[in-house]
């Protein structure tokens, strides 16, 4: 676990990536509820309207959004992860073994993080080189292996979660608890609608 200092640290970082969002929606006069966003988003948006005013780029200024949003998160990167050396994606194969409880496949692992199976075959060569997972083979069939969290890799998952979660609390803060409500509402509603285009189960499972 951090220090204090570690901890302002970390949590100067995140503001510093969550600033751009917040200083950028904060106009009052049009716009959606009254609002015009004032974020890159929307200065490409004014730019395909000057070009192209008979398109509707209703689309644009709700997916651009979520793909700058992710963009400048993942440039961001996640501090906490970062200070033990881990990257989100290999975070999220040491967590889905921790809250499902129990062993999974690599293929189990591919479809619990929405990630190729190449590319979970390569992280977790790499968590089990620093003693994080193990494997083993299956005894009906050795083609099949089982992989499960090892003591200490259990042990760097309950640490680092109240410490991530305390990361992404200030990467939020710049909205009040009902703005994050109902955004955690609405992208929920388009992530199972997606998930049910592509036959996924809906709900979280990265």
């Amino acid at each position: 676990m951090r220090n204090g200092s570690e901890r302002d640290t970390a949590a100067a970082a995140a503001a510093r990536a969550g600033d751009g969002a917040a200083s950028g929606s904060a106009d009052t006069a049009g716009g959606v509820h009254g609002v015009v966003p004032r974020d890159t988003v929307a200065a490409v948006v004014r730019q395909w309207q000057t070009v192209r005013p008979d398109i509707d780029t209703g689309p644009m200024e709700v997916i651009g959004r979520i793909n700058r949003c992710a963009a400048l998160l993942q440039q961001a990167e996640d501090a906490p992860l970062r200070r033990v050396g881990l990257t989100r994606p290999e975070f999220d194969l040491l967590g889905a073994l921790r809250r499902t409880g129990h062993e999974l496949t690599p293929g189990e692992l591919a479809r619990e993080t929405f990630s190729s199976g190449a590319a979970v075959t390569k992280r977790l060569k790499q968590l089990q080189e620093r003693d994080l997972v193990d494997r083993r083979a299956d005894t009906r069939d050795r083609r099949v292996s089982h992989v499960g969290l090892t003591d200490t890799g259990r042990d760097l998952v309950d640490s680092l979660l109240p410490d991530q979660l305390a990361y992404e609390t200030v990467v939020l803060a710049g909205l009040d608890a009902d703005g994050q409500g109902q955004l955690s509402s609405l992208l929920g509603e388009l992530l199972q609608q997606l998930e049910g285009r592509l036959g996924l189960s809906p709900g979280f499972r990265g």
